[in-house]
């Protein structure tokens, strides 16, 4: 069983795939190693291997496409000194005291998740224009990946709006799922009545009917916890940055920034509000938060722009944004796809079951020993596939039969499921919480993906969460 635990190879490939990141090795390259030495080591034929691979990368494809486009509305924003114009007024409100900018800059990226659902996007568009102000505060930009990471998580584990709506009908269905279709349960359609209270079995298709979002208080107060660790403590001291110019970078005029307000910046405003009336369109017309709304929305807002002149008088400047986009979130894209590959390969090995049961059976019918298990298996599948959405329904089919054998409370049933999925989304090399900070704060080459943003954010925001997790499990089982 300790083979089967540590010999795994979930866990072999994923230590590969990190152990290639710390040694700075390129992130898309380190991805496709890891999941074709996943493959081979469980006795997998080259061709499945990549037959897993390619279709695991057809998952990604809407998020792909959103992130170019995106990328190409926030090229579009900073050509037209809208960005410039939002981060001066930042500048001027919260620019004289560090900590202070750094909470802000974590509320900001809050927003992102559920008033204007645009995820990682805002990154390319807000952060590059503070790089300047940030230099002259001398903020370690450590903080500033901390503070971008916990706006682009901590939302979605506690408020059911935007992405944490998603994330909590997730968890909610999956352990629905789990408990109505496991033996363990009490059979197919049927639910130990210990648990029946918490389900509603009135409709076809039963469904827990409690909110998932009370039990997710001592989560987020987890992440609080690491984001003021991380800036009042780890990175409080000033750190010296040179101002450079940017890597990926629209030219804009210094009237459109400092200047008053043209049709050009109000058809960049209204672009971007665009992208959110479309979120907000679509989520109502299809329950869901549907993909393609990010792609949608972002299409239209180029279109809104090119009509207000933002893009305008020549054709080209649309696809300078288009060039520009590819630039700023292309890369981004692409390693979500090679991830999703990784994912799938991972998958078909059947590592993943073999690494929960070897797990259980060392545990045995201690709590405490579970508990650590649950954690340490969500971290190592998230690590593995880069999204704590995707964990979920992977480990919640074992997961909630196991712990209602066990007697525990369903209040530590979801705190458990939601706790070992959120776990490991910060600071994986390929996950989009890691990336988005990478791609502002990077903007000027000064600042690594792996050790400024990734093994901080892991730190920071991993480890607090499984501590509440499992302490919280207990108490409430």
């Amino acid at each position: 069983m300790f083979a089967d635990l540590f010999l795994n190879p979930v866990t072999l490939s994923v230590l590969v795939m990190v152990a290639l990141c710390l040694l700075k090795f390129n992130i898309i390259l380190s991805v496709l190693i890891a999941a074709v030495f996943a493959g081979l080591y469980a006795g997998m034929p080259l061709n499945a291997v990549m037959g897993a691979f390619i279709p695991g990368m057809a998952a990604m494809n809407n998020i792909a496409l959103a992130y170019v486009l995106l990328g190409a509305l926030a090229y579009a924003l900073q050509a037209s000194g809208l960005a410039a114009k939002f981060a001066n007024l930042l500048n001027r409100l919260f620019g004289k005291t560090g900590w202070l900018f750094l909470l802000v800059l974590a509320v900001v990226a809050s927003f992102s998740q559920n008033l204007i659902p645009i995820h990682i996007a805002f990154v390319p568009i807000l952060v590059p224009p503070l790089l300047i102000m940030m230099n002259k505060l001398k903020i370690d930009r450590r903080a500033a990946a901390c503070s971008i990471a916990f706006g682009l998580k901590a939302p979605y584990i506690l408020l059911p709006f935007g992405f944490g709506l998603i994330f909590h009908n997730i968890v909610g269905t999956q352990i629905t799922t789990s408990a109505f279709g496991s033996e363990t349960a009490g059979g197919a359609g049927a639910v130990l009545p210990a648990y029946a209270d918490y389900f509603d079995i009135t409709g076809e298709v039963p469904a827990l009917a409690v909110s998932i979002w009370p039990y997710m208080i001592p989560l987020a107060g987890a992440m609080v916890a690491g984001l003021l660790i991380a800036i009042f403590i780890s990175y409080r001291k000033p750190r010296q940055y040179t101002n450079k110019p940017l890597l990926v970078a629209a030219k804009v005029d210094e009237d459109d920034i400092k200047g008053e307000f043209k049709p050009k910046h109000w058809g960049a405003l209204l672009g971007a509000c665009a992208t959110f009336g479309m979120q907000v369109w679509a989520n109502a017309a299809f329950p869901g938060s549907p993909l393609w709304a990010l792609s949608l929305g972002a299409t239209c807002a180029l279109l809104i722009m090119f009509a207000f002149g933002t893009l305008s008088p020549r054709r080209e400047k649309l696809n300078e944004s288009i060039k520009g986009g590819i630039g700023l979130m292309g890369f981004i894209a692409f390693i979500m796809l090679v991830a999703a590959g990784f994912a799938g390969v991972l998958r078909a090995t059947g590592g993943i079951d073999t690494l929960v049961q070897a797990a259980f059976y060392l545990a045995g019918d201690n709590r405490l020993a579970a508990l650590i298990a649950m954690q340490v298996i969500g971290l190592l599948i998230t690590m593995g596939i880069g999204t704590s959405f995707g964990t979920i329904p992977l480990i919640a089919a074992v997961f909630v039969p196991f712990m209602m054998m066990m007697d525990f409370s369903m209040a530590s049933i979801i705190i458990t499921i939601a706790a070992a999925g959120a776990t490991g989304d910060a600071g994986m090399p390929q996950s989009d919480t890691a990336l988005g900070p990478t791609a502002g704060l990077d903007a000027d080459g000064q600042h690594d993906h792996i050790w400024d943003t990734c093994i901080p954010t892991f730190v920071h925001f991993n480890f607090p969460l499984k501590i509440v997790g499992i302490i919280a499990a207990l108490i409430l089982a």
